[in-house]
């Protein structure tokens, strides 16, 4: 499974950040930066909550 970021939705909002920051942090732009394209296997439950809980449906795993 990869992460999917649509860059015109997301307003780097940083829940995705707080619920996995090991894989999801912005940059001194405050854009949103994820630290792998798929996600490894331990990681993967923390995540499928980030995206489920994405305020703007900018995530995406495919």
């Amino acid at each position: 499974m990869k992460i999917r970021v649509d860059r015109d939705l997301c307003e780097a909002n940083a829940v995705c950040c707080g619920i996995a920051p090991d894989v999801f942090s912005l940059d001194d732009d405050e854009n949103l930066v994820v630290a792998f394209d798929e996600p490894p296997a331990d990681r993967l439950a923390a995540v499928e909550k980030a995206v489920a809980r994405c305020p703007k449906n900018a995530l995406e795993l495919v």
